[in-house]
């Protein structure tokens, strides 16, 4: 296990009517942001109980943040933050929403472009906007940790950046408000949670069993119940442990003392950028093909994947890993999500993908920097 430092200052407020704690939460009378996507919020009742939440405070409404969500739309409620003086944003939504409420929050404190935050991984900063978030849709665990992915359509570019300012001061989960969530959304929910942890865990063997055990619990979890939740259920337990396992798979507990992965996210971020497609299906697509291809370095991890995981005995590690990426790919058709991109009536263009990727990125991929870019023109031909 390498040395690590771990800290993470998010208050979590979990359970049924947790939206009633807001007032609690932040200080009286204060201007806040409220930042949301399509309105989804104003129909499930999320919306209303916001507001009763807060009758004494200044309330600044900013809609229509997107999936992905888009650099240009962010730039708008940068500059109202920066107008209004806002002393906090309130992030309601998934990842989508809180990643681009991050960016907002430390935006308004640059006095440069905000894209630089992306490009220039050299900046320093002091201060950003305080942040709190009302996760309605469990899926990139941005809820609970500092990262954030932002896209630029106008430039065809989808890029991260990391910062501990933008940790949120809290999150409420509340599991009943995701009972309405649309088929589409469920899948992605269970898919990224899953590709997360196994960014983390399908990597080096360096006898890291608490991260190890902790990666497969909320392996097993999101197995357990997502064929439940992409069929609508509305148990509640069934929804309150798809949350936290989702929010789990990337608050950095995993991730202390390994190495990790992450070439998968960097490949299916370009996929998004290029095609549209949905994150989570990028991933979906991506990782089987990248294990593949990082058989012989990822075999002790994915043979430790179909014994602890999937249940499999009495088997060699060479079989045992190849049967686990198998049966990924089978749980990810249980949930009718596509593995290969011809699925999508999408002709790659491998080459053109991996030079934009490799644009952005100026060391190889991977936890062991072994994927260069004919490993990507190969893993994308793979998944076509």
């Amino acid at each position: 296990m390498h040395n690590f430092t771990y800290h993470n200052p998010v208050k979590i407020v979990f359970g049924k009517n947790s939206i009633n704690k807001l007032n609690e939460l932040i200080a009286p009378k204060q201007k806040i942001l409220l930042a949301y996507g399509g309105g989804s919020i104003k129909s499930n009742g999320v919306y209303q109980q916001i507001i009763s939440a807060l009758p004494d405070h200044q309330i600044f409404e900013f809609a229509g943040i997107e999936a992905n969500p888009e650099y240009d739309t962010l730039v708008k409620a940068i500059n109202i933050c920066k107008a209004e003086k806002i002393d906090l944003i309130l992030a309601v939504g998934g990842g989508s929403v809180i990643d681009g409420c991050k960016l907002v929050a430390l935006a308004s404190h640059y006095d440069g472009e905000a894209w630089d935050i992306l490009t220039n991984p050299t900046l320093e900063f002091t201060k950003a906007i305080p942040l709190g978030t009302v996760l309605t849709l469990p899926a990139t665990g941005s809820e609970m940790n500092c990262g954030s992915v932002i896209s630029r359509r106008s430039i065809g570019a989808k890029l991260a950046f990391g910062n501990p300012l933008v940790y949120p001061k809290f999150s409420i989960l509340d599991p009943e408000v995701t009972y309405t969530l649309p088929k589409r959304q469920l899948q992605n929910g269970v898919i990224d949670p899953f590709i997360h942890v196994t960014e983390q865990y399908l990597t080096t063997d360096i006898n890291t069993d608490i991260q190890d055990g902790f990666a497969e619990s909320v392996l097993r979890t999101l197995v357990k119940v997502g064929k439940d939740i992409v069929n609508g259920s509305t148990n509640y337990d069934t929804r309150a442990n798809w949350m936290w396992a989702a929010t789990n798979a990337l608050n950095g507990i995993i991730g202390v003392g390994v190495d990790q992965d992450w070439a998968t996210h960097m490949i299916g971020h370009e996929l998004t950028a290029a095609y549209g497609l949905d994150h989570a299906q990028t991933l979906a697509i991506v990782a089987p093909q990248l294990w593949r291809f990082q058989f012989e370095a990822k075999v002790s991890k994915l043979a430790k994947l179909g014994r602890n995981v999937w249940g499999l005995e009495n088997l060699e590690d060479r079989l045992v890993a190849t049967q686990a990426i198998i049966l990924t790919e089978e749980f990810f058709h249980s949930l009718e999500v596509a593995t290969k991109l011809s699925d999508y009536n999408i002709v790659i263009e491998a080459e053109k993908i991996a030079n934009t990727l490799f644009a952005h990125n100026s060391t190889n991929l991977g936890e062991n920097k072994a994927i260069n870019k004919e490993a990507v023109i190969e893993i994308l031909t793979k998944a076509q």
